[in-house]
């Protein structure tokens, strides 16, 4: 023995090797079928496309992005406000790809083909399985087009550089950039989701008016992507609280008296910037009339919502697809740990719940696609999206913390992707509102809306007769929703309940509920909240 091999404690084997670059889009049949399933199966070749960047260039970007935070430039050298975010080149890099391929614009892009809805949910979701620090600029670019809409200044000036493909992080007036990003500043500190007792004022330029210049001084305590060409708002206008377009630059090139206070101290999301700011009579044009703030911004909050649950689905996929790879490359106790029992039923439940998250996503994301030409479709989509919100959003935390445990200790290590999933999994759950704003909503379009409860029943009936579990189950819920005694107090697990439902649904469209093998998955998902079904098959989970 040499003197050097002396000093050799170990060499290193059985460990995984590090997951190379993959297509993230080939290896998921299950993605593939709900694109199809879904209608945006014309869209094919142009979400696949995404698949091989999403499993690799977008994987090593994410990394870096997050580990370069953004950093606030309240001033610059001599002194002048400039209010800038600065931003590693990973992050632009992550934005750039995110729109050349069409997440914040496709369905708008192709807006005249059924089920470009369902293409840009995938492409979102296979974007957002690597990271999601720009999910909020790229979902709110998204969402602003229907409220834009409602004023036709707005979209003749602003709506070409949202939906185009092409992306520009330069601090210089929108009108300056063939592309523009959105961002939203909704919540205050004394109201939270209560954005009614907003008390930011908007003072009229002129006359004032749909389509006007208002000056806005306030605050928001919740703004979100400071570093976006313009934002949606609400403030308190003479006829109440109205909706607003406030750019970062005025008229004339200057910089929109919008003074950012700080951003904010997360525990995830660190790529993005979240901030608190200041209006100083800040300007900003009139959306639609005064005092229509909230019925003019909740067509953006609904498609948020919707990215929100496409968002948990992908972190859930992503989580699933990290712990596969890790046991089939370790040994224990003599075999692989993917050989191993009990792995493989807890491979099983994540696959399922993964399936089943993005089963409903697409449901979700194929009604809201169809909203404008199908009242049926517009009233499930109402209804389903704060059901689905809810419950995926609620069931990511557990799902990537399980599999950590798959990976052991390197699960709770940073140089892996799972500590940083599992600090961005509660984000969707919060944003645009948390758990019991979801199931107060329900409730609301239960009551005022009568059309969302009969979609509701329409779409667990479709499926009648094909599993006797799921036939008792929405019985249940039907003689539940008649029920309307402390409705409210049972809002949470009746919600969930729905959810469950909604997804054993999909999962029986999907084709692969006829086995009789797939029972116990099938009765997890019409009535429990744990998942017991080895019932995928392997080629199912990745292949």
């Amino acid at each position: 023995m040499s003197l050097a091999d002396r000093f050799i404690t170990h060499t290193v084997e059985n460990q995984a090797t590090p997951l190379a670059d993959y297509d993230a889009f080939a290896t998921d049949p299950a993605l593939q079928e709900a694109l199809q399933r879904e209608g945006g199966g014309w869209a094919r070749d142009q979400v696949a496309a995404y698949g091989p960047i999403a499993g690799g260039e977008l994987l090593h970007l994410g990394f870096q992005a997050n580990e370069h935070k953004p950093v606030f430039k309240p001033f610059d050298r001599y002194g002048h406000r400039i209010d800038q975010v600065e931003f590693h080149p990973s992050y632009h890099r992550i934005m750039e790809l995110g729109v050349r391929h069409g997440v914040p614009n496709f369905a708008w892009r192709h807006a005249d083909r059924p089920g470009a809805n369902v293409a840009r949910a995938a492409l979102a979701y296979l974007h957002m399985q690597p990271e999601q620090g720009n999910n909020c600029p790229l979902t709110m670019t998204y969402a602003c087009v229907p409220t834009l809409r409602k004023q036709a200044e707005l979209v003749r000036d602003w709506l070409p550089r949202v939906t185009a493909s092409e992306y520009d992080g330069r601090p210089v007036p929108a009108w300056h950039k063939a592309g523009n990003t959105i961002g939203m500043g909704m919540t205050e500190k004394q109201g939270g989701s209560d954005v009614r007792s907003n008390r930011t004022r908007a003072h009229p330029v002129g006359s004032g008016g749909p389509g006007q210049l208002y000056e806005l001084v306030g605050h928001k305590f919740f703004f979100s992507a400071p570093m976006s060409d313009a934002f949606l708002v609400l403030a308190q206008a003479a006829g109440g609280l109205s909706c607003f377009l406030l750019p970062r630059h005025l008229p004339d090139g200057s910089l929109n008296p919008v003074r950012i206070q700080r951003l904010k101290d997360k525990l995830g999301d660190w790529s993005n910037a979240s901030s608190e700011v200041e209006f100083h009579g800040a300007a900003a044009w009139l959306i639609g009339e005064e005092g229509r703030g909230v019925a003019n911004i909740l067509e953006m909050v609904a498609l948020t919502r919707q990215d929100c649950l496409i968002g948990s689905a992908g972190i859930m996929r992503q989580a699933l697809v990290q712990a596969i790879h890790h046991v089939r490359g370790r040994r224990a106790f003599g075999k692989r740990l993917s050989e191993q029992a009990l792995m493989k039923n807890v491979l099983a439940d994540l696959a399922l719940e993964s399936e089943a998250a993005l089963a409903l996503a697409m449901r979700v994301a194929r009604a809201v696609g169809a909203s404008d030409s199908d009242p049926t479709e517009a009233a499930f989509a109402r209804i389903a999206t704060a059901i689905g919100k809810y419950q995926v959003c609620k069931r990511c935390v557990p799902m990537v913390n399980e599999a950590q445990e798959c990976l052991g200790g390197l699960g709770y290590v940073e140089e892996n992707i799972l500590p940083r999933l599992y600090r961005q999994a509660p984000l969707n759950s919060i944003w645009e509102g948390s758990g019991n704003i979801q199931c107060l909503d329900l409730l609301r379009a239960l009551q005022r809306e009568p059309a969302t409860g009969q979609a509701l029943l329409a779409e667990l009936r479709s499926v009648a007769g094909e599993h006797r579990l799921l036939d008792g189950e929405t019985r249940s819920i039907e003689q539940a929703l008649t029920d309307s005694g402390h409705l409210e107090t049972r809002a949470r697990h009746l919600t969930g309940r729905i959810a469950l439902a909604l997804q054993a649904v999909q999962l029986l469209r999907t084709g692969h509920g006829a086995s009789p093998s797939c029972s116990s998955a099938l009765a997890w998902a019409a009535s429990t909240a744990s998942i017991s079904a080895p019932c995928l098959p392997p080629r199912r989970l990745m292949r």
